[in-house]
């Protein structure tokens, strides 16, 4: 099967077995926190390899690197953060990110919180367009 015959989950699937160490690891459960904060979301493999969760817009993406697996909300500026989970892409008007390293804890009730907010925002923004 062609990357272009595969679905987005098996792409997400396969990018997680070939990374093979933390990142893969993270990345696994990173995806698998965003599905059970939002059981509607809607996985998509964007920009040539990057997985992306949607619901009533862009979440947010999982983008792997040699040293972080970083987690980008579309609307991040927007959201309150009360765990203060951002710690990058601070300066944009728009997006933030998560920045995860080699052994850092993810604090899954905050990250939560912080998905279904973001969801919540998309949605309010999608039933005004209608």
């Amino acid at each position: 099967m062609t990357d272009e015959t595969k679905s987005p989950a098996e792409l997400i699937d396969a990018r997680i077995e070939e990374l093979g160490d933390w990142r893969g690891e993270l990345l696994a459960r990173l995806r698998g926190i965003v599905k059970a904060a939002d059981p509607d979301v809607v996985e998509e493999w964007k920009w040539r390899g990057v997985p992306t969760w949607y619901h009533d817009g862009i979440i947010c993406t999982g983008e792997t690197y040699k040293n972080a697996v970083k987690m980008t909300f579309a609307k991040g500026a927007s959201l309150t953060d009360p765990s203060k989970l951002f710690n990058s892409s601070l300066d944009g008007n728009v997006r933030r990110a998560i920045d995860f390293h080699e052994g850092d804890a993810v604090d899954e009730a905050a990250l939560t919180a912080l998905l279904q907010e973001a969801v919540a925002l998309n949605e309010a923004k999608s039933t005004k367009k209608r």
